[in-house]
C-alpha cells in the first residue's frame, strides 16, 4: 500500500473533498507519503444555542434507523455510526506578483458505518484481494435543517446496510472454502463511549490582505529568470467533525489550519526537472511567520533551484550520510510508521515486517519512537497530526511504539489484532473512505544525541574509515513511498530535493541533483549510528487506503553508516527555445 506526502500546491480542501481514492491508490501495493505540508487557519467561536442541531439530528436518525433495522432486517446490525465532516476553506495563490488562483468552499460529507454479524465476525472481515468500501462520503446540507439532513442519513444508511449484509454472506462462504488466516482475532473491539462537544472552529480569512501579501511575496521570484514555474499560496481552513454511534458516543470537535506554501521548479540542460519548496504551518494565521521571513524563504527557494540547474547530476552511490531532522522524519514515517499500522499486521497480503517482533529489538537501543496525537506543538511548530478524537469517536492516545530500540506496540483502530484487543485512537480517514489505523504525530527521541557540528565530524570520520570519496547530507525531502505488501519487494524510495556531497579532505560541500534514496527497512535501521540534539518538524499529508490524513514527523538529524542513492531519470524534454522575458534588462512591470 502507498503513503506519500503531498506535493506543494495541493490544498487541504482538495484532499479532503475527494469523493474517493483513485483506483491506483486502492490497488497499488505502494504506500505514498503526501508531501504538501498543508495547514490552514481558523479562530474558535463557542457553541451557541441551537448550534448542536446537527449532532442532535444525527443522533435521532441513528436511533430510529437502528431500531428499524433491528426489527425488520433479516441480517440484523449490531452497530451503527454516523460521521459528518464539515470543511470550510479559503485560498489565494500568486505567481510573479499576480494572482493565479482564488477559492472559497464550504461542504459537508456524511460517512455511515453499519456492522452486521457480531464483533467476532462481521462484514469488515479482511479477505485477501477484496476491497472494503461501504461508505461514500455523500454530500449533505451545510445548513442545520433537520428536514434536509434526515433523508440523506436515511437513504445512505439503507444503501450501506444492504452492501454490508451482502458482504457478510460472501465472507461466510469464503471461510468455508479458503484456508483460515493466521490471526483469528475479532473484527471489532469494545471501547469506552464518549460525550463531548467543544467550540466550533470558524475560518477567518482577510482576502484582500492575503491576496496582497501573496502578490508581494511571489514578486520576489522575478529575480530568478531561469525558473519555469513558481508560486506562493496562502490558505486557511476549519475542519469540524460530528460523530455519533449506537454505543452512546456523541462527539463534536474541530480544529483550524493555516498554511503558506512556496514552490519553484526549472529544467536543467539535460532535461532533468529540479524543484524546491518551503512551507509554514500553524493552527491560526497569527502563528505564521513574519512577512520578512516569508520574503527570505522565497528568495532561498528561488536561489536553490537556480543552483540546482548548474549542479552536477548524482551517480549511484553507497556510503555514510546525514539526514536533516526534517528528512529523517520522512525516513521514519516511510520505512517504520507504515509498517506498524495495526491493520497491516492482520492482513495476509501485507509483508508484516514487524508483526512477530513485539518485545524484540528493531532499532538501535538509543532510539525511541512515540506516536502522540495529543501533542500540539514541537520545536516551536504547530503539529499537523494533532487531534482529540479519531474518526471512530475514540479519544486519541500517545503510543510508545518503540522504547530503547524495542518494539512495544502498534497503531490501533477498532480492528483488533493478535495481542492488541483495543483501539489507541488511531482510526483515521479522509471523508468518503473506510477507517483504518494510521499515523498521527511521529516523534523520534534519542539518548545518543550530540551537537550537529559533532555529528558532522562523526560523518567525516566514517567517510575516512570506509575509505569513501565522500559522504552525503540530505537537507530537504519532498516525500516518498514504501512497499508494504507481500507481493512486492519490501523496499522504500525517498525523494530528496537538496542533497550535498560532504568531503573529508576539506573541500567545500557540493550540491548535487537527481539523487533518489532507496533501500530496505530492516537493513537501514541497523545502520543508524547517532543523532543530533535538536528536533525538527516535517508537516504533511499521508495518503493510503483511507485517503489523505494530516500527519507530522518530529526527529533529530541522524547519521547512517550506509545509505544507497540511485540516479533520477533525466527526462527527454528540452529547455524552451526562447529566452525568458524576465531576463530582459529593465523589465519591471
Amino acid at each position: 500500500m502507498v503513503r506519500k506526502l503531498c506535493a506543494p500546491g495541493r490544498t487541504l480542501a482538495s484532499l479532503q473533498h475527494c469523493k474517493g481514492p483513485p483506483t491506483s491508490v486502492i490497488s497499488s501495493n505502494l504506500v505514498k507519503i503526501l508531501r504538501i505540508p498543508a495547514l490552514l487557519a481558523c479562530s474558535a467561536a463557542a457553541f451557541g444555542a441551537g448550534e448542536t442541531t446537527l449532532l442532535d439530528t444525527m443522533n435521532q436518525e441513528l436511533v430510529r434507523n437502528f431500531q428499524a433495522l433491528k426489527s425488520k432486517a433479516d441480517t440484523t446490525p449490531y452497530f451503527l455510526a454516523y460521521e459528518i465532516s464539515d470543511i470550510e476553506s479559503h485560498e489565494v495563490g500568486a505567481t510573479l506578483g499576480v494572482l493565479n488562483s482564488q477559492g472559497n468552499s464550504h461542504s459537508r460529507y456524511l460517512d455511515v458505518t453499519v456492522r452486521v454479524g457480531d464483533q467476532k465476525l462481521d462484514n469488515y472481515r479482511r479477505v485477501r484481494g477484496d476491497r472494503i468500501q461501504f461508505t461514500s462520503g455523500t454530500p449533505v446540507s451545510i445548513e442545520d435543517v433537520p428536514a434536509a439532513i434526515k433523508p440523506r442519513l436515511w437513504l445512505e444508511t439503507d444503501r450501506v446496510y444492504r452492501a454490508a449484509a451482502d458482504r457478510l454472506i460472501r465472507i461466510k462462504t469464503n471461510q468455508q472454502v479458503k484456508a483460515a488466516d493466521r490471526d483469528q482475532s475479532a473484527d471489532f473491539s469494545s471501547e469506552e463511549s464518549y460525550a463531548h462537544t467543544e467550540p466550533v472552529y470558524k475560518t477567518t480569512f482577510d482576502e484582500a490582505k492575503w491576496s496582497g501579501m501573496a502578490r508581494e511575496w511571489s514578486r520576489d521570484f522575478r529575480a530568478f529568470p531561469d525558473l519555469l514555474s513558481s508560486s506562493v499560496s496562502v490558505s486557511t481552513s476549519a475542519d469540524n467533525r460530528y460523530f455519533v454511534n449506537t454505543e452512546g458516543t456523541k462527539v463534536a470537535h474541530g480544529r483550524g489550519f493555516a498554511r503558506i506554501v512556496i514552490s519553484a521548479s526549472a529544467k536543467a540542460k539535460d532535461g532533468m526537472d529540479v524543484s524546491d519548496f518551503e512551507t509554514f504551518e500553524a493552527f491560526e494565521p497569527s502563528g505564521l511567520p513574519s512577512a520578512e521571513a516569508i520574503h527570505a524563504a522565497v528568495k532561498k527557494v528561488g536561489q536553490n533551484v537556480e543552483n540546482l540547474l548548474v549542479a552536477k547530476s548524482a551517480e549511484p552511490f553507497v556510503g555514510p550520510a546525514i539526514f536533516s531532522g526534517r528528512a529523517s522524519g520522512v525516513f521514519f514515517h516511510e520505512i517504520f510508521g507504515h509498517r506498524i499500522e495495526g491493520h497491516r499486521q492482520k492482513d495476509e497480503a501485507e509483508g508484516q515486517t514487524f508483526t512477530a517482533k513485539v518485545g524484540e529489538k528493531i532499532l538501535p537501543d538509543f532510539l525511541s519512537v512515540t506516536f502522540d496525537p495529543t501533542q500540539k506543538q514541537a520545536a516551536g511548530t504547530d503539529l499537523n497530526g494533532w487531534y482529540e478524537y479519531d474518526d471512530e469517536g475514540v479519544l486519541g492516545k500517545p503510543v510508545k511504539a518503540v522504547e530503547n530500540g524495542v518494539l512495544k506496540s502498534f497503531l490501533m483502530s477498532r480492528s483488533p489484532i493478535e495481542g492488541f484487543d483495543h483501539s489507541n485512537g488511531h482510526g483515521r480517514r479522509q471523508p468518503g473512505l473506510e477507517v483504518v489505523s494510521r499515523q498521527s504525530n511521529l516523534i523520534v527521541s534519542s539518548t545518543k544525541a550530540v551537537p550537529f557540528d559533532q555529528l558532522r565530524k562523526m560523518l567525516l570520520d566514517e567517510i575516512k574509515r570506509q575509505n569513501k570519496p565522500y559522504g552525503l547530507y540530505f537537507d530537504n525531502i519532498t516525500g516518498g513511498f514504501t512497499t508494504t505488501q507481500r507481493g512486492g519487494s519490501q523496499s522504500f524510495k525517498v525523494i530528496p530535493l537538496i542533497v550535498y556531497k560532504i568531503y573529508a579532505d576539506g573541500r567545500p560541500d557540493e550540491l548535487i541533483r537527481g539523487a533518489d534514496l532507496v533501500g530496505t527497512p530492516l537493513a537501514s535501521f541497523a545502520k543508524i549510528l547517532a543523532t543530533s540534539d535538536k528536533q525538527e518538524v516535517f508537516n504533511g499529508y499521508c495518503g493510503a487506503e483511507s485517503g489523505s490524513v494530516p500527519v507530522s514527523a518530529v526527529s533529530p538529524a541522524i547519521l547512517i553508516s550506509e545509505m544507497e542513492i540511485e540516479k533520477k531519470d533525466s527526462g527527454q524534454d528540452l529547455l524552451p527555445l526562447l529566452p525568458s522575458p524576465l531576463a530582459a534588462k529593465g523589465d519591471s512591470n
